[in-house]
């Protein structure tokens, strides 16, 4: 048996959910989510749980359980809290600001560049170096934070470029370094 995938979600106050044609529908304070059910994969609703069962014990459907259960736990998460993505920015002129539904970025390059955001992502920018963005999708949220970084990613000798809040830098020595070797 899957360890996540055996698992009860605990549905917190406010969070209903529904299941319609093999269709789980996921509403709450945030708005709502839904996730298709892959074949063989069934959820039972009681009290407030939901938990995830799989038919039979072939290889696809016990990969697919851990992840079905994974998905319906970021759709309750999401409509009750939500998600947040802190990205920095490093560099001298390096700034954000945001713009109305989109952000703009002057990252060093001869143009600024105008970043548009998707309906119900919020963002959030402080000192025009530190871009928190919000939403209740988990994987969207990912994909945009993504995108963002891809603007300008760190490099890694002076650190330059926009990063992940928790991401850890490896920096390397210029050529200062080697030069003193001879």
């Amino acid at each position: 048996m899957s360890r996540i995938g055996r698992l009860p979600i605990v549905l917190p106050s406010g969070v209903k959910v529904r299941l319609q044609e093999r269709v789980v529908s996921v509403e709450g304070p945030k708005g709502t989510e839904s996730h298709a059910l892959p074949p063989r994969i069934d959820v039972e609703i009681s009290n407030n749980t939901l938990h995830v069962k799989r038919a039979d014990d072939e290889r696809q459907t016990r990969s697919l359980h851990g992840l079905t259960r994974k998905l319906l736990a970021n759709c309750v998460t999401g409509v009750s809290q939500g998600f947040t993505r802190t990205l920095e920015i490093v560099g001298v002129g390096y700034r954000a600001e945001a713009k109305g539904d989109a952000i703009q970025f002057n990252l060093g390059y001869s143009h600024p560049i105008l970043f548009p955001l998707p309906k119900g992502v919020g963002v959030k920018i402080d000192k025009q170096t530190v871009v928190t963005i919000d939403g209740k999708n988990r994987q969207q949220l990912g994909e945009i934070a993504a995108q963002i970084r891809s603007l300008r990613p760190p490099e890694p000798y002076k650190g330059k470029g926009i990063k992940y809040a928790e991401e850890k830098l490896r920096r390397k020595a210029g050529k200062a370094a080697g030069a003193g070797s001879k």
